[in-house]
């Protein structure tokens, strides 16, 4: 690890400050995990419901170590060939114009077959050259001289033979291409897989990776973060708004609400220049919290006792 990237992982305490800066409000685990994946140069699986922060996460990790930020979005289907490089094809064609039109100049002065097979040979290795490949993402990490924030996300999105594959990336920071042979990083990057879920990880990938979940926040980190990121927010609507979400998260929902929804309602009711929750206010923008109509439904019945509940909350 180069000094200046040690020098900011040296305390935790210190990067708690400096992702809050940024405005990341982190809790002490996700701290203790950045220090420990950063100082044992690991890759950290980041688990949880959609919309915690786990893509932020990496995010304010880029900012905060000011290094280029390198994102792979997962799917079925993913391959190599999206992930790690493609070959220019059509520099290629080109390439072989050229020699096509200096073949002359190429076999100038061989005498036999043999002879200009054996020039040929000379060239040949140029149409397999770094300079015809392309790289994607998991390259373009590996290659950057002051190492960088690679991004895998929504692992879980991908088939097990992309997993198959990562799996020499996250040991060794490597990687092998056939034409060229082993590629090793030039400064192993921070790398951040991010999972909704969706499916269960292999053993393999897991064990190469520091595991941490990330779940809804507590009433008070999440009010701390709607501090950071709605600073015009007055505390009264924004005890009452969490408690609020709160109180919805303990329902039986398809869907329940992230604290990026959770950021959204704030804005929108600082839009609507609302002071407080209200029964009507809650029903007109329930829609900006929930995703679907049966949990609008739900929580519109019980919207009342909700909004009561909240009161409390800033009672106290």
């Amino acid at each position: 690890m180069l000094e200046q990237h040690a020098a900011k992982l040296a305390d935790i305490d210190a990067i708690t400050n400096g992702f809050a800066e940024l405005g990341y409000i982190c809790s002490k685990s996700i701290a203790t995990a950045i220090f420990i994946a950063g100082n044992l140069e690991k890759p950290i699986l980041v688990e949880g419901p959609a919309g915690v922060g786990k893509t932020e996460l990496a995010n304010t990790m880029a900012a905060f170590m000011d290094l280029p930020m390198i994102r792979l979005q997962c799917y079925e289907g993913l391959d190599e060939a999206k992930a790690l490089y493609e070959w220019r094809y059509a520099k290629q064609l080109l390439y072989t114009q050229i020699l096509r039109d200096k073949i002359g100049e190429v076999l100038g002065g061989a005498e036999t077959l043999a002879a200009s097979m054996d020039k040929l040979h000379q060239h040949s290795d140029l149409f397999f050259s770094e300079q015809f490949v392309a790289p994607r993402p998991i390259l373009q990490a590996m290659r950057e001289e002051g190492g960088s924030v690679l991004l895998i996300d929504e692992i879980d999105k991908a088939d097990h033979e992309f997993e198959a594959f990562l799996l020499e990336v996250l040991s060794e920071f490597q990687v092998s291409i056939p034409e060229l042979g082993t590629i090793k990083a030039k400064q192993k990057p921070f790398v951040f897989l991010t999972s909704n879920n969706t499916r269960e990880l292999s053993d393999a990938l897991k064990r190469r990776c520091l595991h941490l979940y990330v779940p809804f926040p507590e009433a008070k980190l999440e009010q701390q973060i709607l501090r950071a990121r709605v600073p015009d927010l007055t505390d009264a609507l924004m005890q009452q708004l969490v408690a609020f979400v709160q109180g919805v998260r303990e329902l039986d929902l398809k869907k329940h609400p992230s604290v990026s929804e959770t950021l959204d309602w704030a804005r929108a009711l600082m839009l609507l220049n609302a002071s407080e929750l209200d029964g009507d206010l809650v029903r007109q923008t329930l829609n900006v919290i929930l995703k679907f109509e049966e949990d609008i439904t739900v929580v519109d019945r019980q919207a009342l006792e909700l909004v009561r509940m909240s009161e409390k909350a800033v009672r106290r």
